[in-house]
C-alpha cells in the first residue's frame, strides 16, 4: 500500500468516526455539503428546461443539487412544443416529467415552492422559500421567474398559446397559409409581420398601439403583400372555441384564424423580491421585448456565485435553446466549484494541524509501528 493510499484510508476512517467531519477535504474530493441536509453545492431556482438540464449535468458531476420549482413553466399554455429535435410535437409537461425522472436518478432533489430571498451567509447563499424553509448553497442558478405581459385586449389572454401566438418557429407551421393578424404594440411590429410572412401570404399588420411604419418599412410591407390596418383592436371574435376574427374600434370585424402578439417579459413579484435580495437588477432588452438578467456567455451575472440561464437571461430562447443554456451554465458552475475545491485542498494540505498533515507526520515519525504504540 502506498503512502497516499494509507493516508486516504486513515482520513476516511476519521470521517466515519466523526459525523461532524463532513465538511473537510478527504484527500480525494471536497465533500462540502454532502453530510448536511440543508446545504447543497448548487440551488437552482426554476425546474423548466434550463433548470432541469443544468441539474442533470451537475448531478452527473456528483454535485449535491436542489431545484426549487413553482410548477408554472412559461410555455404551460401551449399544448405542444416544436423545434426540439426528437421531441417535436410533444406536450411541454412530458419533457419536464421525463427531466425530473432523469435528474432524480443522479440524486438531484426537486422541491415544490418559490424562492423568495437569497442572501450571503459567509461563503454560502442562504435561500428561503415561500414556506419559510432555508437552505444554503455554494452557488445559485436562476432559470425562472419571468412571465409574459400580454396586450390589454379583452379575451386575448384566454387564447394565449392556442390561436394567439408569438413565435413563428414554435407555431408558424400549425397556422401556415391561414389568414393571420400581427398586433403591433411597439417598434417590433413590422419585423414580426415580415417574419410571419414566411408562413402565409394572407397577412395583416394591425397597427393598434404601435408606431406607424416608416417610409422604408411601408415599402417593405407593400413589397411583401402585407396589408396594414390602422386603429385599435377592441376585442376578439370566437366561434366554437376558435378565433375567427378581431373587432376594430370602428366596429368592423376582420376575419382571422390566428393573431400574433409581442408580449413583454417581466419578473413576477416573487422573482423581483428574490433579485432585489441578491442585488440583481433586470435590465431592459434592446428589442423592447421586456427585461432580462444581463449575463456572460455561460450565464454568470454581475453577482459572484450567481448564474442565470433560459429565458431569464435570453428572452428569445426556445425550449431547446433554454436547455442548452442550462447545460452551459452547469459546466461553468462545476468548473468554478472545482477551482474552489482545489484551492481548499491546497490550503488543507499546507495546514500543519489538518488531518492530512497529521497523517503525514504520523507516517514519517512512526511508520508502520504507529498502530502498535
Amino acid at each position: 500500500m502506498t503512502r497516499e493510499d494509507r493516508e486516504l484510508r486513515e482520513l476516511r476512517e476519521l470521517r466515519e468516526s466523526r459525523p461532524d467531519y463532513g465538511g473537510r477535504y478527504d484527500g480525494d474530493r471536497y465533500d462540502s455539503d454532502r453530510y448536511d441536509s440543508d446545504r447543497y453545492d448548487v440551488v437552482i431556482v426554476g425546474g423548466g428546461p434550463a433548470g432541469l438540464s443544468a441539474a442533470l449535468m451537475l448531478g452527473r458531476a456528483r454535485r449535491s443539487v436542489l431545484v426549487i420549482d413553482a410548477g408554472e413553466p412559461r410555455n404551460a399554455p401551449a399544448a405542444h412544443m416544436h423545434g426540439f429535435l426528437s421531441r417535436d410535437g410533444a406536450p411541454p409537461g412530458d419533457l419536464l416529467a421525463a427531466g425530473r425522472r432523469e435528474v432524480a436518478a443522479y440524486g438531484v432533489e426537486v422541491r415544490a415552492g418559490r424562492a423568495r430571498s437569497a442572501v450571503r451567509d459567509g461563503g454560502l447563499f442562504a435561500v428561503t422559500d415561500d414556506a419559510g424553509r432555508t437552505v444554503r448553497a455554494r452557488r445559485l442558478l436562476l432559470t425562472t421567474g419571468f412571465t409574459d405581459e400580454l396586450p390589454d385586449v379583452p379575451g386575448l389572454a384566454r387564447r394565449w398559446g392556442r390561436d394567439v401566438l408569438h413565435c413563428p418557429y414554435c407555431h408558424g407551421w400549425e397556422v401556415r397559409d391561414a389568414p393571420i393578424g400581427v398586433l403591433a404594440t411597439g417598434p417590433m411590429g413590422v419585423h414580426q409581420a415580415l417574419l410571419f410572412r414566411q408562413w402565409t401570404d394572407r397577412l395583416t399588420l394591425l397597427l393598434h398601439t404601435g408606431p406607424h411604419p416608416t417610409d422604408e418599412e411601408s415599402e417593405q410591407l407593400a413589397a411583401r403583400g402585407i396589408a396594414v390596418v390602422p386603429g385599435e383592436v377592441t376585442g376578439l371574435e370566437i366561434t366554437d372555441d376558435r378565433l375567427t376574427g378581431v373587432r376594430l374600434g370602428t366596429g368592423e370585424v376582420l376575419p382571422l384564424q390566428a393573431l400574433t402578439v409581442a408580449p413583454r417579459a417581466v419578473p413576477g413579484a416573487t422573482t423581483a423580491a428574490l433579485l432585489d435580495s441578491l442585488g440583481l437588477a433586470p435590465t431592459e432588452h434592446p428589442s423592447g421585448m421586456g427585461s432580462h438578467l444581463a449575463a456572460g456567455p455561460a450565464g454568470l451575472t454581475d453577482v459572484p456565485g450567481v448564474w442565470a440561464a433560459g429565458n431569464a437571461a435570453d428572452l428569445t430562447a426556445n425550449v431547446l435553446g433554454s436547455a442548452a443554456s442550462g447545460s452551459a451554465a452547469a459546466g461553468a458552475i462545476n468548473a468554478d466549484l472545482v477551482a474552489e475545491d482545489t484551492r481548499r485542498a491546497v490550503r488543507a494540505r499546507k495546514d500543519p494541524f489538518s488531518a492530512a498533515s497529521e497523517a503525514r507526520v504520523c507516517e514519517l515519525v512512526a511508520g508502520d509501528r504507529r498502530h502498535g504504540l
